[in-house]
């Protein structure tokens, strides 16, 4: 399959503990033989909890460079300390590799070119084997930074992986917030699906996510989980939205998540004779179909 015919679809959250994570995990399931899954949240990917990877290949990602300085060549003038607001230069001119910051202006200021900048790893990311189908996610080092970057080659992977198992979709699970790893996750989307939850820091964060994407010009649509925890702000949230930005879905609060969570299964895996339960796993198929007609991809 060509590669620019793969859609991409990513679900996100101005949030985190909106449940974003779980309703990704039974939308995957249900559209198990279309897609392939995108962890893009690489600080702290939580779909593996679900889902149990079992990884096949892994990558090395190379972030920002670092300093380092060649003490055969330098003239100890103490320079690149002096300029260095990081203090990642020790009283003996030795870089500290988890202070450098890799701002390079320790590199241009030395007189005798004694300091190089060098590719130093700043995490991993994988392809992985799941129970429905290839996975690509990731690890960022802890006080790394790029997180958007290695966000990007989680979703050129997954892409890529698509195209060659002709799968007609990525779905990235992004991260909450509206930072760089979300923006990462966004660029270049066909659609993006926002989970929100009817609390006060839901309501004012879902505000946000949605002047992003409609910076980006970015298809956008609303999903209310446990939109009957509080039915006031669950009104204002549907009183705000616009036709830029419909609600698709409003699923009601339910343990099911928690168990299926602790079973590590998702909502629509399941069995159970409950009719609130089978309503939630209903409502997850529609709103399956809905992305699959969006984007006009054939069951």
């Amino acid at each position: 399959m060509n590669i620019d015919i793969v859609k991409q679809v990513t679900i996100i959250s101005g949030k985190g503990g909106t449940g974003k994570s779980s309703i990704i995990a039974a939308i995957a399931k249900t559209l198990q033989n279309d897609i392939v899954l995108a962890d893009a949240d690489v600080d702290a990917a939580d779909l593996y909890l679900i889902f149990t990877p079992e990884k096949t290949k892994t990558y090395d990602y190379y972030g920002l460079k670092k300093a380092n300085i060649n003490k055969a060549e330098c003239i100890e003038c103490g320079k690149c300390k002096e300029v260095c607001r990081f203090k990642a230069i020790s009283e003996e001119l030795i870089v500290e590799e988890t202070k450098c910051e890799g701002c390079a202006l320790c590199f241009h200021i030395c007189p005798v070119c004694a300091i190089k900048m060098n590719d130093t790893i700043s995490g991993q990311f994988f392809v992985s084997q799941t129970r429905i189908g290839e996975m690509t996610h990731a690890h960022l080092n802890p006080g790394e930074e790029s997180s958007g970057l290695l966000v990007a080659e989680v979703r050129k992977l997954a892409k890529k992986i698509a195209a060659e198992k002709n799968k007609k979709l990525v779905l990235i699970d992004g991260s909450p917030g509206i930072g760089c790893p979300v923006i990462s996750s966004l660029t270049g989307t066909d659609l993006a699906i926002v989970v929100t939850e009817p609390t006060l820091s839901g309501f004012h964060d879902l505000d946000r996510i949605l002047q992003l994407l409609e910076q980006f010009h970015i298809p956008g649509y609303i999903i209310i989980n446990r939109f009957d925890i509080n039915e006031e702000i669950t009104n204002k949230i549907i009183a705000m939205h616009d036709t830029n930005f419909p609600i698709i879905s409003k699923i009601p609060y339910n343990s099911i998540f928690v168990t299926a969570m602790l079973e590590k299964k998702s909502v629509v895996e399941i069995i159970s004779t409950d009719e609130s339960v089978s309503n939630i796993q209903r409502e997850i198929v529609d709103i399956s179909n809905f992305i699959q007609r969006k984007l006009h991809i054939d069951n």
